[in-house]
């Protein structure tokens, strides 16, 4: 099989897409003080409210040498609270503090107003956003059979 030109791999289309759609949440977030993956948490939290550590990996795709250092920031910053379960010590819980709360509030607007950037229509969206996670499931559970 010949190899495919760059363009043609879906695996580059994917990875350019996503690095354009973080650089236009950019300016909006920054406005808020937060990075993409910060927003991520606080879309999480404002979401679910209390959340262990580990779901909040497990919803965001992110690894503990990742999450760690980005809720550290984030408290240091004043927008979540971290804490240790009161069920189970192992566990540590995060929640918006109310300076996470009204970012989060103020957050709420951005999708809407990034929404037209896109040039989609929103049934073309919703059909893109549904075949990515259709795709994303499809590879995660292929990589955990095949590293089972």
């Amino acid at each position: 099989m010949a190899m495919l030109a760059l363009d043609d791999h879906l695996c580059f289309a994917l990875y350019s897409a996503s690095r354009a759609m973080t650089a236009a949440y950019r300016p909006l977030l920054a406005d808020l003080g937060l990075t993409y993956p910060q927003y991520l948490v606080l879309l999480v939290l404002r979401e679910e409210g209390r959340v262990s550590v580990g779901h909040l990996g497990e919803r965001l795709q992110l690894d503990s040498g990742t999450l760690s250092p980005l809720l550290k920031r984030m408290e240091a910053g004043g927008i979540v609270r971290r804490e240790r379960s009161a069920d189970d010590e192992r566990q540590v819980e995060v929640t918006l503090t109310a300076t996470g709360r009204r970012k989060a509030a103020k957050a709420e607007c951005i999708p809407e107003k990034l929404f037209p950037a896109t040039g989609l229509t929103t049934t073309q969206a919703a059909e893109l956003r549904e075949a990515i996670h259709t795709l994303t499931q499809t590879l995660v559970h292929t990589h955990r059979k095949e590293h089972a």
